[in-house]
């Protein structure tokens, strides 16, 4: 599959969990969208734009387990989520509960948003080594109180790589009356994503990271009852619109002025791309690699999985703590003198090498990976 993509011949590429990777038939497809918006914008823009969002998010809603008239797209989940707490209206003292493994950029959306209204964002601690659901489940409500008026949950961890069971933390948060808000940005096209079964009231994802769609492709679903709460981040024609659509959701949040939204009208090919390669397949021998590899990473640098080696906690990424006094230097010598894009990942103090597969890696980039590692652990101080 690497001939399929764009990526640099030259990399060994682990880190399709970052910012993804675009095969060339997408890539194509979305250059095409860009070529007839220049073709004729006024009429692009003004009279074909609708005909084509409307399809490509009946396309995603197919793929995601939802109505393309209940998400909208955007640049990706940080817009999607400041969306979210700029309608959520927090009183002095109410909680929002999340773990200590949300997104660095998430955490600190919400202190932002805290710091305005005085709220408070608990990031309540999951121990690691995970040893069950039932564990990060019993850990996670310990944060839980009066005051908590929103749970916000990531449903992959970036810095971990950790599977969390949103869907029975949900189920117990609307037993409480809570508002759940997931960020599931690692999860389309790489787990099994059904949002109606879920059942949150906000879910935000991208498509550009495990679908493989260009870059600045995501989306916010929003649970009926809320899409009229829901503030517009952007004012713009849509608001008090002159020619509304049947959904006020929609016109507030699909209108934000002149913008290329072609990486949005690539769905479709995206989709079809997934289907016609028989991506589900190829997924399932990443997460092998996965499953097969973790501990032998673990071993070699002189730490312990953190969780069951399953794929209820692991999917096409794994995090194997290291021992460091030099992260930085560590990911670049790893890239400038063994060509091997990873991220060196930190959560609090500890401090994570994560690995991420997709169908244009193999066995033999994991080798080099260890080769790479051993000569540094032989010859530098680097790793401790």
């Amino acid at each position: 599959m690497k001939s399929q993509f764009l990526l640099d011949p030259e990399i060994t590429f682990l880190n399709h969990g970052s910012f993804g990777a675009c095969p060339k038939p997408i890539f194509e497809n979305y250059q095409s969208w860009q070529l007839q918006l220049e073709h004729e914008p006024v009429q692009f823009i003004q009279h074909k734009l609708p005909k084509y969002l409307k399809a490509a998010k009946e396309a995603l809603g197919k793929y995601i387990g939802c109505s393309g008239d209940d998400f909208f797209f955007t640049a990706n989940p940080t817009i999607a989520i400041n969306t979210i707490m700029r309608s959520l209206k927090l009183q002095p003292g109410d909680e929002i509960l999340a773990t200590n493994h949300e997104y660095g950029a998430m955490d600190r959306t919400w202190d932002f948003y805290c710091k305005k209204s005085g709220a408070h964002y608990i990031r309540q601690n999951i121990s690691l080594p995970v040893i069950s659901k039932h564990q990060v489940i019993e850990d996670f409500w310990k944060g839980y109180t009066e005051k908590t008026k929103v749970i916000f949950l990531n449903q992959i961890s970036s810095a971990t790589a950790l599977i969390f069971p949103v869907k029975e933390i949900c189920e117990k948060a609307k037993v409480l009356g809570l508002i759940t808000i997931i960020d599931g940005a690692h999860v389309p096209g790489h787990i099994d994503l059904d949002i109606t079964d879920l059942n949150p009231d906000f879910y935000t994802g991208t498509l550009h990271k495990w679908m493989l769609a260009p870059k600045g492709s995501s989306f916010l679903y929003v649970k009926k009852e809320f899409q009229n709460l829901l503030d517009p981040l952007i004012v713009g024609w849509g608001y008090e619109s002159e020619t509304p659509s049947p959904s006020l959701f929609l016109d507030y949040h699909e209108y934000q002025g002149t913008r290329d939204v072609s990486a949005f009208l690539a769905t479709p090919a995206v989709v079809s791309f997934l289907k016609e390669n028989d991506w589900h397949v190829k997924a399932q021998q990443s997460k092998a690699l996965i499953l097969q590899h973790y501990k032998i990473f673990c071993d070699l640098l002189g730490s312990t999985p953190i969780c069951p080696i399953t794929s209820e906690f692991l999917g096409q990424m794994c995090s194997i703590p290291i021992r460091t006094g030099k992260p930085k230097e560590l990911k670049e010598i790893l890239f400038r003198k063994y060509k091997i894009e990873i991220p060196v990942m930190k959560m609090e103090q500890a401090l994570f090498l994560r690995i991420s597969l997709n169908a244009y890696n193999n066995l033999e980039d994991l080798e080099i990976l260890k080769a790479a590692l051993v000569e540094i652990k032989q010859q530098t101080k680097l790793l401790l």
